[in-house]
């Protein structure tokens, strides 16, 4: 009983759906050359199967043409009678590259451009609602013109008739598969690669960013031209044209491609490199510079030897990651790396299945890399942010290990500075006793000197000293001390107003010990300054004079003394002493290092940036400072 039931109940539902079914069905599909332009040819024709490639069966044809065009022709019945009549929908894949529909006699739609440069609608689907007012009774004719140049794929997609819904939901989908899902991946890829490549100008040193920046433009640029429905600007404005750039950015990209995954995954290839830009720049000319009569050949060599190129590098980076090794040792895995080689597996297996799919003719919806562009996208940007969060981490310790090493650095510098400080306390105090001991040297020394000389003058004269001349020569002892004292440094000095002025009271002192030993001096000294010294080295000059007079007082027995001041045309001051007395043997001096006064005259010479020379020989003494121009 219970079989019986569902028996009769099966078929009632069979027979009310056979009631209101209304199922269009195609009878017969054919396709004929075009001889006339716009014109249905009225024989040639020949039955097809749709998806159809007419380039393949009529290779020739169109030649000498820019574009041929090839129609074809789609009878179906409605499947249903007058009283059930509905709209019918009527959905295809594609039409390369232009094309016009008719639907028995009247035009239904029209691309906007059926001539060069062609309309490129080949990745777009198309639906339309036949309304039930148009159709025939019985059979109906849908006439499909296909307009192309010849060395492409040129033909008419899968094509298919039903319900409205149904229709409209298989468009639906091939519009995500063929438009929506490319879209999407082109933006995706725009937007990271700009990103990247933002972080590539910040950040020079890292390569594999400015790598995958140029990689996902690339890529975008591809994406581009198949999405593409309208002729770009010269020189891309042909339909053969774009398919050439086509081609030549799918190159670029595979070249990105290797770089950056040698770059990230610190690989160094240079000679494989250099064979890749040669090959890329190979398969760019061979796009651009290929004749039309061999295009479609060259067109697929450039397609195999490019994929073949991304499977290799794919594949090569497997064994890197999983097997890395380092001056022939085998060493850890790196995280990214196995992270980058499980992506590009994934875009081994789609590459793969993407390049059976194109070379079998209308498969383009049947495609992997739009579904999974936009996630590898957004993996890629997840492993390069992470990649990049992790060296700025890096950068963190490293600033923070910085700043812990510049801390101790700085307190191990204050500790040597604080020696080098009280070294320099020390010093100072040494070279301030030592400059003591040289003012009082050439100055008090000097007057002792002279004091003594005239007190031995007197006692060989026997000859009193009159009380007025002690008490100069005590005088005279005063101010050398003070003159000691207070001129321990030259910031108080002031430079004299002329030459003559400035050795007046240095004249005045030994002229009188010069006249009492008769002992004949001559001075010379300009009247003006050409090139007046600074107070430094005029108390240095002073002080080299006086320790070279009382050496004339002391030692040369000489009968006629000279000191002269002139200043050279070029610039600067020259000081000489010269006396006609017995001499000494200089290099005897220096060797037995009896000549204190030597010395200091040369280490105050060096103190003012003078020169220093001294000549002596049987005829007497010569002593000379030079000052160089101060410019």
């Amino acid at each position: 009983m219970n079989r019986l039931r569902w028996f009769l109940l099966a078929c009632g539902i069979f027979l009310l759906s056979d009631a209101t079914a209304c199922v269009p069905r195609i009878t017969a599909v054919a396709a004929a050359r075009e001889t006339t332009p716009e014109v249905r040819p009225a024989d040639g024709w020949e039955a097809v199967t749709l998806p159809d490639i007419w380039t393949v069966r009529w290779p020739g044809h169109g030649e000498g043409s820019d574009v041929a065009a090839v129609w074809y022709r789609v009878d179906w019945e409605r499947g249903c009678d007058d009283a059930n009549a509905e709209a019918v929908g009527l959905g295809i894949d594609g039409i390369v590259m232009a094309g016009a529909l008719y639907l028995n006699d009247d035009l239904l739609w029209r691309d906007v451009a059926t001539s060069e440069p062609l309309s490129t609608g080949w990745n777009l689907p198309r639906w339309w609602a036949l309304p039930a007012s148009a159709l025939r009774a019985g059979g109906n004719t849908l006439w499909i013109r296909t307009v192309s140049p010849r060395e492409l794929a040129s033909g008419l997609g899968a094509l298919r008739l039903g319900t409205v819904a149904d229709v409209e939901a298989r468009h639906a989908d091939l519009t995500w598969r063929q438009r929506t899902a490319y879209l999407l991946a082109a933006s995706m890829s725009g937007v990271v690669g700009s990103i990247f490549l933002v972080v590539w100008i910040l950040r020079r040193r890292e390569r594999a960013y400015g790598w995958y920046a140029l990689m996902s433009l690339c890529w975008t640029s591809y994406l581009a031209t198949l999405l593409n429905t309208h002729p770009w600007p010269w020189p891309f404005d042909s339909t053969l044209a774009m398919s050439r750039l086509n081609l030549v950015l799918l190159a670029a990209y595979v070249l990105c491609f290797c770089l950056f995954t040698f770059r990230f995954g610190e690989q160094a290839f240079p000679r494989l490199e250099r064979a890749l830009y040669g090959l890329t720049g190979l398969c760019a000319a061979a796009m651009i510079f290929a004749p039309r009569a061999v295009l479609q050949p060259v067109s697929m060599t450039v397609l195999l030897v490019v994929a073949l190129v991304f499977f290799a590098n794919c594949v090569q980076f497997q064994w890197h990651a999983w097997r890395p090794r380092r001056n022939g040792r085998p060493v850890a895995r790196d995280v990214q790396h196995l992270l980058l080689a499980l992506c590009w597996l994934l875009f081994l297996v789609v590459g793969i299945h993407d390049l059976l799919a194109v070379i079998r003719a209308w498969s383009v919806h049947a495609t992997w890399s739009p579904m999974t562009a936009p996630i590898a996208a957004v993996f890629m940007a997840l492993l390069l942010g992470g990649r990049l969060a992790a060296g700025m981490r890096r950068i963190e310790r490293f600033n923070q290990e910085l700043e812990e090493r510049v801390a101790a650095a700085r307190s191990e510098l204050a500790d040597a500075l604080e020696r080098e400080h009280a070294q320099a306390v020390a010093n100072a105090r040494l070279q301030e006793r030592v400059q003591l001991a040289h003012d009082l040297h050439d100055g008090l020394g000097g007057s002792l000197v002279r004091g003594m000389a005239l007190v031995e003058q007197a006692r060989r004269t026997r000859q009193p000293l009159p009380s007025d001349r002690v008490l100069s020569l005590l005088k005279l002892l005063r101010d050398d001390l003070r003159q000691v004292i207070d001129h321990g440094s030259s910031t108080g000095a002031t430079v004299p107003e002329t030459p003559q002025s400035w050795a007046a009271p240095l004249r005045h002192r030994f002229m009188r010990i010069f006249e009492a030993m008769d002992i004949a001096s001559e001075w010379q000294f300009d009247a003006d300054w050409r090139e007046p010294p600074s107070a430094l080295q005029c108390l240095g000059l002073t002080r080299i004079m006086e320790e070279a007079l009382s050496n004339v007082i002391k030692h040369s027995q000489a009968r006629h003394v000279r000191v002269e001041c002139t200043q050279p045309e070029g610039g600067g001051l020259a000081v000489q002493i010269a006396d006609d007395g017995v001499g000494f043997d200089i290099a005897a001096v220096r060797r037995t290092g009896l000549s204190v006064g030597t010395r200091s005259m040369a280490a105050r010479a060096e103190r003012i940036g003078a020169r220093f020379e001294v000549e002596s020989g049987e005829r007497g003494t010569v002593v000379r400072v030079t000052l160089p121009p101060t410019g």
